[in-house]
């Protein structure tokens, strides 16, 4: 007759890709029912949002399918407490990377979206930007692992250094620590062509294995949409909040709105939501034209009950300066009031430990 003992013991042989440990191990097998050909248990997930949930599931049912024919599975899902959260996550934290005892980073924010296309990586580096006129030490992390644009924007070429306890950032012209996919690829157009796992890797070593040292303010980059790679930053890298942007499109506030709910259920505190492409000025009767329609981020950032930190226009001479990697020297006016109202909301206490997360010293 099966046991308990047998159905435990297969179900150490599902790894999570992401934390590379079974889930017995991680404490996630609750539960274990065995009636006969009939066996139920519980699987306790970090978040209900886990993007690998439905994988996790078929691999245990799967396992203990295995151990005898006409085997009836019961998989019953539930999210972990935050005190669970907290041993397993104290756990993941004992083995601190070289880079880690030497990186004193006091505040980190993320710029989120959830939709591409609406700039969040032009605001992402106007941000960073305009906090060093500020005369903060910045870095720019940037997380988007299979759509980088961040050095391209600051003109940064070439192989990084390997140091004794880790990978160096490059630094751009103003002192702007950035750390990207495409600065550790043969040729910036080469596509990196990986699955949710090894981008989530990709992340994870970014924040831990970089020797970013003292830094004011860490600023990240997200990819669109609210899956593996903006799941693994906001659950394994200590953020103080997210600034959302969007455009002025009521579809691109849906979208927006979605990424709000993911930073909201992981307990993460919204900054405020920028909205980009507002409007286009005509050079020569200063007119403002909205091209994309009449602007939706007052309602968007009431819905997500967070304030609306400002509106940017849409300018060629931005394109033009990131295209040629001169984004350090565009003149953005508008962008100084934009990054003190971001400054003076970042909160000055991370939010509870999850997946290596830890409080500020």
């Amino acid at each position: 007759m099966l046991t308990e003992e047998q159905v435990r013991n297969a179900l150490s042989g599902v790894i999570d890709p992401e934390l590379g440990r079974n889930i017995v191990e991680l404490g996630m097998v609750r539960d274990i029912v065995v009636d006969g050909p009939k066996v139920a248990f519980t699987l306790a997930l970090t978040t209900m949002g886990c993007p690998l949930k439905d994988q996790l599931t078929e691999q245990a049912r799967a396992a203990i399918e295995a151990l005898a024919p006409g085997l009836q599975v019961n998989v019953q899902l539930a999210q972990m407490s935050e005190e669970d959260r907290r041993r397993l996550f104290g756990q993941q934290e004992e083995e601190e990377s070289p880079a880690q005892h030497l990186n004193h980073v006091q505040r980190v924010v993320a710029v989120m979206s959830g939709k591409g296309g609406v700039g969040k990586s032009s605001v992402a580096a106007l941000l960073a930007v305009a906090m060093r006129r500020k005369g903060l030490k910045v870095g720019l992390l940037d997380a988007d692992i299979t759509g980088p644009s961040i050095p391209r924007m600051f003109g940064l070429h070439g192989a990084l250094h390997v140091g004794p306890f880790g990978l160096a950032p490059a630094e751009t012209r103003t002192g702007i620590e950035v750390m990207s996919i495409n600065l550790v690829l043969s040729a910036e157009d080469e596509a990196v062509i990986w699955r949710g796992p090894l981008i989530s890797s990709a992340i994870r070593q970014f924040w831990t294995e970089v020797v970013w040292g003292d830094l004011d303010l860490l600023l990240l980059d997200l990819p669109p949409g609210t899956s593996d790679a903006a799941l693994t930053v906001m659950q394994s890298i200590p953020l103080n909040g997210v600034v959302m942007v969007t455009s002025p499109q009521d579809l691109a506030g849906m979208i927006v709105r979605k990424a709000a709910h993911l930073a909201e259920e992981l307990h993460i505190p919204i900054i405020g939501l920028v909205e980009n492409m507002s409007y286009v000025q005509c050079p020569h009767c200063a007119t403002r034209v909205e091209v994309f329609g009449p602007s939706q981020a007052g309602q968007t950032a009431a819905q997500m009950g967070a304030p609306l930190l400002g509106s940017l226009p849409l300018d060629p001479d931005l394109a033009r300066a990131a295209d040629s990697g001169e984004i350090e020297s565009y003149a953005a006016e508008a962008f100084a009031p934009l990054a003190d109202a971001v400054w003076e909301r970042i909160p000055a206490v991370q939010c509870q430990p999850m997946m290596g997360r830890k409080e500020n010293a």
